[in-house]
């Protein structure tokens, strides 16, 4: 049976950490891609949480409806937000195994 000290503990922790940084620098670099109202809206968010391109249809423009607009602006952001925070939760699983890290949900 063997025995783990502190310094294997630590050890451990800090090469966690390494492969985490990793894992979050190339997540960063994924793209989700969500769309509103068939598609009259599309925006593409990266693996940080960032929206990168924003789409809109002119034809949703031409139709001067500027609230229908604004809520399919508003319903793709979310959506691409949701779907990046997914994808960074399946990179983060496919590093800890499915074990439940406090703090990186």
């Amino acid at each position: 049976m063997s025995k783990f000290g502190i310094g294997d503990i630590m050890k451990q922790a800090q090469e966690l950490q390494a492969r985490l940084s990793k894992v979050q620098e190339e997540a960063a670099e994924k793209y989700v891609e969500s769309t509103a109202g068939g598609g009259m809206v599309s925006v593409k968010v990266n693996g940080r949480l960032e929206i990168v391109e924003l789409k809109i249809d002119p034809k949703v423009v031409e139709a001067g409806d500027l609230p229908m607009l604004q809520d399919l602006i508003v319903a793709a952001v979310n959506q691409g937000i949701r779907s990046a925070q997914q994808l960074m939760a399946e990179e983060m699983n496919k590093l800890t195994g499915g074990l439940k890290i406090p703090g990186m949900s």
